[in-house]
């Protein structure tokens, strides 16, 4: 059981600064995934924990020991690359235990440790196979298993899936779950760019953004209730609709505002939140809208469709709606039938309105009513 801590960790190339002030406690047996964009410092991070990049300062602590300057091979962890980096004149068996023999280790032992990483990712049927003759969700498994066999305290993902097409990504994501279930000791870090690979397989998510951590939280949590603006249409698929509007009054128990449109809303609001006046920022997903028949109620969004995705399932329909030139994106049962340039009128439950302050934070706070006038969005 291994648990590792990141306190005030920074990392700089000169004068530029990658990770700013980076704290999180990863316990023993988690599986952590980093996600965020393309140059946020998640891959970073990773090698700095792994020993193959400096870190600036701060410090790695894994079982209460410093571990800043110790050497990479020392640090117990093994680290899993988006290229398999196999040797292609090796078998399967050699490739995952080469680095064991180089490190010395005896024959029984290095059979047994192989065979037992062979058998926990359903290798057992190719030990003698070369590379080129694996599939590349193979290959990707036999780098995992070459992981293994070093008995790690801790494992690090770097995008091990990205080199996979779609139907690969899939079943190799689901091979990495079930090696988390057989390993519940061992401690887990992935970082993907891909917010479903996140959702699916961590125990709890790190977002990143510019080299800082956004929020921390369990999938079930981000998805709830995300703690800023970024967060919320990073985490979600598709990303949460975003709408602006203005506080333009206020009471001790509640707060009325007009949003892009000429929509007023009134807002369940603690004394001390939102103040006349202040920008907000209203949030609803996709999949929380109900699509109905125009009848007059209080809460009813009119729009017209501008392109509909079949996705079997389901469909993702996308509105052009007054005051706004965002698209609006609601997922509908695919049963049903829409057309391009077709108005439909659409609600949202009070609580699953989320509500953003004029920074961007969310206030843990949701509609105390929907929309109190009838009318276009």
């Amino acid at each position: 059981m291994t648990d590792l801590s990141l306190r005030n960790i920074r990392k700089a190339y000169g004068d530029y600064e990658v990770l700013h002030e980076i704290n999180l406690e990863v316990k023993s047996g988690e599986f952590i995934v980093f996600v965020g964009p393309s140059g946020c410092g998640k891959s970073t991070l990773l090698r700095s924990i792994a020993g193959l990049e400096t870190i600036t300062s701060g410090d790695l602590v894994i079982d209460g020991e410093r571990m800043n300057s110790v050497a990479p091979s020392k640090r117990g962890i093994s680290m899993v690359f988006q290229s398999y980096a196999l040797y292609p004149h090796m078998t399967v068996y050699e490739n995952m235990a080469f680095g064991l023999r180089i490190a010395g280790t005896a024959k029984a032992e290095i059979d047994a440790r192989v065979c037992k990483a062979a058998e926990i990712l359903q290798l057992d049927k190719y030990l003698q196979r070369q590379p080129k003759a694996l599939s590349g969700g193979q290959r990707q498994r036999v780098a995992i298993g070459r992981a293994i066999v070093r008995n790690p305290r801790v494992f690090l993902f770097d995008e091990p899936l990205s080199n996979l097409d779609a139907a690969l990504r899939v079943a190799t994501r689901i091979e990495i779950a079930k090696l988390k279930q057989s390993m519940p000791d061992v401690t887990m870090i992935y970082v993907t760019h891909d917010q479903v690979e996140a959702m699916t397989l961590a125990d709890r998510i790190v977002v990143f953004k510019d080299g800082r951590i956004e929020q921390v939280g369990t999938p079930a949590e981000l998805y709830k209730r995300p703690a800023n603006l970024f967060v919320a249409q990073f985490i979600g698929s598709p990303a949460m609709n975003i709408r602006k509007a203005t506080v333009t009054d206020r009471s001790a128990t509640s707060a009325r505002c007009l949003l892009d449109g000429g929509v007023v809303i009134e807002l369940a609001a603690e004394p001390g939140k939102l103040s006349k006046g202040e920008p907000i920022s209203i949030g609803i997903r996709p999949e929380n809208t109900r699509i109905h028949e125009d009848d007059g109620r209080d809460g009813t969004f009119t729009g017209t469709i501008d392109l509909v995705e079949h996705l079997g399932e389901v469909q993702i329909l996308y509105l052009d709606l007054p005051g706004s030139s965002d698209k609006f994106l609601i997922k509908a049962d695919g049963e049903r039938s829409f057309a391009r340039k077709q108005k439909i009128c659409f609600t949202a439950r009070p609580q699953d309105i989320h509500i953003f302050d004029a920074l961007g934070n969310n206030s843990e706070m949701r509609g105390k009513e929907v929309f109190k006038n009838a009318g276009l969005f």
